[in-house]
């Protein structure tokens, strides 16, 4: 038997007596505690937002974040809300469950079965909280207390919200972990949120939300920061939760290739407005808004080489083509870029005992040859590229750039080799120092390793901003003042500040919104071809891979499984891994993405068969 929900207070007969609005508070409570045991069935509405705003309080004055929204959502119906960032999507479905910041406000009307949710007070919305509407968190890590065991949360809300005993509630908890599929869920009930990996934390996030049945669930992100493999994991189990518990899903994303395999109706957003809505198959193949065409535009495609038949499905006859041969290199250029059966392994640290991260690689980059780099997180990528420019220690094998042999160079040696690689970080706002203005951030690899100074290193910061499409005027501000795709041009800048040889970037566009993903993309095109570098693109974005690169590596398990031309990796690809790894990556195209979606499916059985 499931448990029963607990009901709100009734004072008793004897006690004082209520004013007006107590009493409407209380039969407003009661009337939540009514509707928290109605059954609802799969077409029905749940959810009806009328005229629904949200403004900040800001520098003396109103900011409107979102205005003037209006929709349905109906139970077993996933409506997806798009949009760049700052468009007003996360806030305005925040808002439904009163968790703006205190500067911010929600006017207009958004009716949960009948139940008005804006202007509830905060006991009130404690009642509705996890029974009704749960939510799922764009990074889990921070969203899970780090100092209490995943099992222990979730028995946590389940006892928040029902009379249980603590026997009865970890037993629940082991069976939510099993419903989403946590390995082993007797295990990890008592292990803590490092313990797990992204893929498994965002499994725990999406079991606490569940865990009170709720009809409403709202999915902020919820796959952003998730390689494609686990992405498609956690797809496939939102799509079956839907069916199984019957729940209205509001699905915030910028992925359109998330969109188009999960969403029945969309909503598009720009500046806090709703620019366009309509089923998936309306915005996708008749946009009307120019807006929503460009956000589509925008969104790179895999598998955008023509195969033979005229289709550009990237999985087609794959067991039946020969495996591509390279063309012989030659000898006499110097690779920008050459590893030799290198081995990477962590030291022993403590407890943890020694990690081999890299086994028999071998890659060769040539002068001008943008490379791509791809595989699961733990695969072994960052650690690669982080090989290349002399952070890490190789433990055998040999790497050299450009000639210069780094495997056993000293500090005093890698000084002069500093000038010939640049590295982007994966996170703009972390590695550039928040102290200073991004002008100096720009200008420090130029003052150390070339001594310039004065009005030559300012002239040179400002070629270099031109270089990136940034104004100059930009200089002088701190990295917190700028956007996410700024910061990233920044990155950029300071990166090709003396002319590398060689570039390394570390999944440079994988927290950036599409709009800005393309121009970003567009801008390394550009600057690649300007000067001439050769780069080690690493990404776990198959199709933003595609766009930029010549070449692409397949990693997985710390092992080189498949290199090769772009055009036979994306179309032809002969290992196992690598045909599951581009049947994870959702397309913007509801049609195709269902056809790749019962592909992966069949991938999945075939290994499961095999094994």
């Amino acid at each position: 038997m499931s448990p029963e929900k607990t009901t709100a207070p009734v004072p008793p007969k004897g006690g004082p007596k209520l004013g007006m609005a107590e009493h409407a508070s209380l039969d407003r409570f009661q009337r939540l505690s009514r509707t928290a045991g109605a059954e609802v069935k799969a077409g029905d509405v749940i959810l009806e937002v009328r005229d629904l705003s949200v403004n900040f309080w800001v520098n003396d004055s109103w900011f409107t974040a979102a205005e003037h929204m209006n929709y349905d959502l109906k139970a077993g119906e996933v409506l997806a809300i798009v949009g760049e960032s700052g468009s007003g999507k996360t806030q305005s479905s925040m808002s439904l469950i009163g968790l703006l910041p205190k500067n911010g406000r929600a006017t207009g009307s958004a009716k949960l079965k009948g139940v008005e949710l804006v202007g509830l007070s905060q006991a009130e919305m404690r009642e509705i909280r996890g029974n009704e509407i749960s939510v799922i968190f764009q990074e889990p890590m921070t969203a899970l207390n780090p100092v209490y065991t995943v099992g222990f949360q979730i028995v946590e809300t389940l006892r928040t919200h029902f009379l249980m005993n603590p026997s009865d509630a970890k037993a629940r908890a082991v069976e939510l972990m099993r419903l989403v599929e946590i390995p082993d869920p007797e295990d990890s009930f008592n292990k803590f949120p490092h313990q797990l990996s992204g893929g498994q934390r965002q499994r725990i996030m999406i079991a606490q939300a569940l865990a009170c049945d709720p009809k409403l669930l709202i999915a902020d992100e919820p796959t952003t920061a998730l390689d494609v493999t686990v992405q498609a994991e956690i797809l496939k189990l939102m799509r079956e939760l839907r069916t199984r518990v019957n729940a209205g899903i509001i699905l915030i994303t910028h992925s359109m290739g998330v969109v188009a395999d999960m969403a029945d109706r969309i909503i598009v957003m720009k500046d806090g407005k709703v620019v366009e809505q309509g089923t998936a198959a309306d915005i996708f193949y008749r946009p009307q808004h120019p807006y929503t065409k460009a956000l589509l535009e925008a969104v790179p495609h895999l598998g955008e080489t023509k195969i033979e038949d005229g289709r550009t499905d990237a999985l087609v006859k794959v067991d039946e083509q020969p495996l591509p041969l390279e063309p012989a290199k030659d000898p006499s250029v110097v690779p920008a870029l050459l590893l030799e059966n290198v081995d990477i392994t962590y030291p022993k640290q403590g407890r943890r005992p020694a990690f081999r991260a890299a086994h028999a690689i071998n890659l060769r980059i040539e002068p001008g040859e943008v490379v791509g780099l791809v595989g699961e997180s733990g695969s072994g990528k960052t650690t690669i590229g982080r090989a290349a420019v002399a952070l890490l220690p190789v433990s055998a094998g040999r790497i050299t750039v450009c000639g210069f042999d780094i495997t056993h160079a000293t500090h005093r040696d890698l000084k002069p080799f500093r000038k010939t690689v640049g590295m982007v970080f994966q996170d703009p706002g972390s590695s550039l120092n928040p102290r200073l203005p991004v002008g100096e951030s720009i200008g420090e690899p130029l003052l150390l390793h070339e001594g310039l100074r004065g009005a030559e290193l300012s002239r040179r910061v400002e070629d270099l901003l031109d270089s990136v499409e940034l104004p100059r005027s930009m200089r002088n501000r701190y990295p917190h003042e700028l956007s996410g795709g700024q910061k990233q041009r920044i990155g950029v800048a300071r990166a090709l500040a003396l002319n590398p040889k060689l570039l390394v970037a570390d999944e440079p566009t994988s927290a950036l919104d599409v709009s800005v993903q393309a121009r970003v993309l567009k801008l390394f095109s550009d600057l690649q071809e300007r000067y001439g570098f050769a780069c080690l693109f690493i990404s776990h974005d198959l199709a933003v891979v595609e766009m930029v690169s010549s070449k692409i590596a397949v990693m997985t398990h710390g092992e080189l499984v498949e290199v090769g031309a772009t055009s036979d990796i994306v179309t032809y690809p002969q290992h196992p891994y690598t045909q599951r790894l581009l049947s994870a990556v959702p397309v913007p195209d509801p049609d195709q993405q269902k056809l790749r979606r019962e592909l992966r499916d069949a991938i999945i059985e075939r290994e499961h068969l095999v094994s």
